[in-house]
């Protein structure tokens, strides 16, 4: 990691169909607002996304949209998430899924994996987890381009996805996991103003019950690693949240201006 500039979501770390076109995804679950929280997080990615809510839906939107991947949720109110597969599988048979349970007993876990799926997460997860795992399963399966994936890069500090290495100014930065996703949030999103609840969703569990000061803590640890002794990078907006921004000297040498983002 040698270069410094200024990079966002919209040109790093971005998969696409061979031919250029969007990912197609499917999600797939009986809980709405989960879905849709889903489909968000995928259409950032800068995915095309479709949500059903049952298997006979899932079953009709995959044929129609011959998706690149699928989220499936293992409990739907009408088929199963198993039977939901097989129909996927008959017409696209090599299309990725990973199942959405909530039920963590291995038995579960082999049914889906024995049936064809290709990875699951146990409910309630961190959106930015299954992201990671979609892209992993598009990498495998070699039917995506990629830009630039593994690196994050705003201003003289770089994330590798891939390593999970970190350097600021050529000086190497240990994370912790937690740490390391705040970051990577931050990071896809400079010059963005976040809010607590929006890292909240991002960074922890969907359905974290836990109160915003966890993450006034996080960024404290951030700024100690990332920050000390250097010109800070991560601002508080009072009554908005918080924006990742590189320091003006790390702009004006890599030749990027307040507007490159």
């Amino acid at each position: 990691m040698t270069t410094a500039s200024t990079s966002t979501a919209a040109d790093r770390g971005k998969l696409t169909r061979p031919d250029g076109s969007p990912i197609r995804a499917l999600v797939v679950d009986d809980e709405p607002n989960l879905a849709e929280l889903l489909a968000t997080a995928l259409r950032y990615e800068g995915w095309q996304v479709e949500i059903a809510l049952t298997g006979n839906s899932a079953t009709r939107t995959a044929k129609a949209l011959q998706p690149d991947v699928v989220v499936l949720d293992m409990m739907l109110p009408d088929i199963d998430g198993l039977q939901v597969l097989r129909r996927i599988r008959a017409n696209t048979p090599h299309v990725p899924v990973l199942f959405l349970t909530a039920r963590d007993a291995v038995e579960d876990r082999v049914a889906g994996l024995t049936a064809g799926g290709d990875d699951y997460v146990t409910k309630p997860f961190s959106l930015e987890e299954v992201v990671a795992r979609l892209r992993a399963l598009l990498r495998r399966t070699g039917a995506v381009t990629a830009q630039d994936e593994a690196l994050l890069v705003v201003g003289d500090l770089i994330l590798n996805e891939d390593s999970h290495e970190v350097e600021r100014d050529g000086d190497e930065i240990t994370l912790t996991a937690t740490e390391f996703e705040l970051l990577r949030y931050l990071m896809r999103n400079p010059r963005r103003a976040l809010s607590k609840a929006q890292i909240l969703d991002r960074v922890w569990n969907y359905d974290f019950g836990g109160q915003a000061n966890i993450v006034e803590l996080y960024v404290s640890y951030l700024r100690r690693k990332i920050d000390a002794g250097r010109e800070p990078m991560i601002h508080t907006l009072r009554g908005v949240g918080y924006v990742l921004k590189p320091a003006p000297s790390a702009s004006r040498a890599s030749g990027t201006g307040p507007s490159a983002a």
